[in-house]
């Protein structure tokens, strides 16, 4: 992988595809993003990795929603062992970042939306688990800021007299997809849950251009800056890009199976498919040397024939 002023990041997030039918593992009406809203269709939770240009999946699981664990004698049907139950994505996901670590990936951040962010309970396990994360959270998330007792909602720490008056800083963040943004930040360092003395710093970053406003927590110490903690954070846009790459290209949603096993290797292949595009495209996107006049991809050499110009009409 190149080298990356961040480090390497592993991103969680879930995925949704539309399915007809009864019969197919996980299927229920549920929330789908791929359509945003309530319909027919299966969830799964991934763990995507980005350093630099690279990005990845690194690892895939179906979301079993309640009605399903309650009929096992269905859940046979579908191949599902006795072993998959209901869980929350939350809980998926830490089983993800789990086997990450046990395969020997130990990178340097995890980062998430606010449906994972929101959850105390999950912050709490990565925590224990001595994971270096920044994720984003709602505006409602409970915290205590300094040494107060008070709890307090994310939105409302800044409110406070005593920060409204500290100085806002500004960064120049760029990303591949769209254009750099300058964000305006203020931190405050903050208590969770039972915790007698701040553990995290809790961050309002809003977009100068737009006024969009974001929540952001981390348990990183203070000697990493502030600036390496945002470009971390918002290292996630690169899952959407994944998403997209993963369906379009390599066929991640295309699955039409019934049986869970045939899920688990579709999604097996995919992920191996995934990394082999996100190696070549590194490869050909390489950037030129000093000396190189041409492009970085290479020619097609003189073995192949000349393409003859098409014949000059008379007429």
């Amino acid at each position: 992988m190149v080298a990356d002023p961040v480090g390497t990041v592993r991103i969680l997030d879930e995925t949704s595809s539309l399915k007809s039918g009864t019969k197919s593992h996980g299927l229920q009406r549920q929330y789908l993003g791929c359509v945003g809203k309530v319909d027919n269709g299966i969830v799964t939770v991934h763990l995507v990795v980005a350093r630099g240009i690279f990005k990845a999946m690194l690892d895939s699981e179906l979301y079993l929603p309640k009605s399903w664990d309650d009929d096992r004698l269905r859940c046979r049907q579908a191949d599902i062992p006795d072993t998959v139950r209901y869980r929350p994505e939350r809980e998926i996901a830490i089983e993800l970042v789990a086997r990450s670590q046990q395969n020997g990936w130990e990178l340097d951040w995890l980062t998430f939306d606010e449906g994972y962010g929101g959850k105390p309970k999950f912050l709490r396990l990565l925590d224990v688990a001595d994971i270096q994360h920044v994720g984003e959270v709602p505006k409602t998330l409970s915290c205590r800021p300094g040494r107060s007792r008070t709890k307090l909602s994310a939105e409302a720490v800044f409110s406070v007299p005593g920060v409204q008056r500290k100085a806002a800083r500004s960064f120049h963040l760029s990303q591949q997809t769209g254009p750099a943004a300058v964000w305006q930040t203020k931190v405050v360092e903050v208590a969770l849950g039972n915790d007698r003395r701040p553990q995290h710093r809790l961050i309002l970053a809003r977009n100068l251009e737009t006024s969009e406003k974001k929540y952001f927590i981390t348990n990183a110490p203070p000697r990493v800056g502030l600036r390496r903690v945002l470009m971390a954070a918002f290292t996630r846009w690169n899952v959407e890009h994944v998403f997209r790459v993963a369906k379009s290209e390599v066929g991640l949603t295309h699955f039409e199976g019934r049986s869970y096993v045939s899920l688990k290797r579709h999604l097996a292949l995919c992920l191996v498919a995934m990394a082999f595009v996100s190696l070549h495209t590194m490869r050909l996107r390489r950037e030129k040397s000093e000396h190189h006049s041409g492009t970085s991809v290479p020619s097609p050499g003189p073995h192949l024939p000349k393409v003859p110009e098409p014949p000059t009409s008379n007429n």
